[in-house]
């Protein structure tokens, strides 16, 4: 059985980036997901002089970037602040690159996004889809998911087509592992 590590790139208690997620590793057969909470992973904000005051990075970066070592693949769904990743995972993917450039492994990666807007997040998913592969991640598939609070309730995709979207970006994944 395929082991997969999931997340949403996102701090808050009430991400529905991460209730994204959630709902997709449900939807990827014949594995064992795992779904990280970044807020497990917490690490001080990223510069070259505490580095060096540290002698290395935190433990966290470490534990982070070994689940995605021992992964079979990984499932993201970002959270967008201001067009871009936000801050707690900004800072935790500055510091694992500081271990390892190829932070990703050549793992397949769903790569997602939701948002209340009707962009569903277009902004940060261009961003990590031209930075992730420079980091080894194998990018597979995309999915955004717009205007959350319409199309998402109750732990699910409750629009058709946009279900349908997902569940085809999911076959892309499944295949990939």
């Amino acid at each position: 059985m395929k082991h997969i590590i999931a997340f949403a790139g996102s701090n808050s208690k009430i991400s529905i980036n991460k209730q994204l997620v959630t709902y997709t590793v449900n939807l990827i057969e014949d594995t064992k997901a795992e779904i990280l909470d970044l807020n497990d992973f917490d690490v001080p904000m990223f510069g070259v002089d505490l580095e060096k005051s540290m002698d290395g990075q935190p433990e966290n970066a470490h534990k982070l970037l070994n689940k995605l070592k021992k992964a079979d693949g990984v499932v993201i769904s970002l959270a967008e602040h201001n067009g871009a990743y936000t801050a707690v995972f900004k800072n935790l993917f500055d510091w694992m690159s500081r271990i390892e450039g190829k932070t990703f492994y050549g793992k397949p990666m769903l790569l997602m996004a939701t948002s209340p807007g009707a962009r569903g997040g277009q902004s940060v998913l261009t961003i990590a889809q031209d930075r992730f592969p420079r980091h080894d991640a194998h990018v597979v598939a995309v999915f955004s998911l717009p205007k959350f609070g319409d199309n998402f309730s109750e732990g699910k995709i409750i629009n058709k087509e946009l279900n349908n979207q997902l569940l085809a970006e999911v076959d892309k994944f499944q295949n990939a592992l």
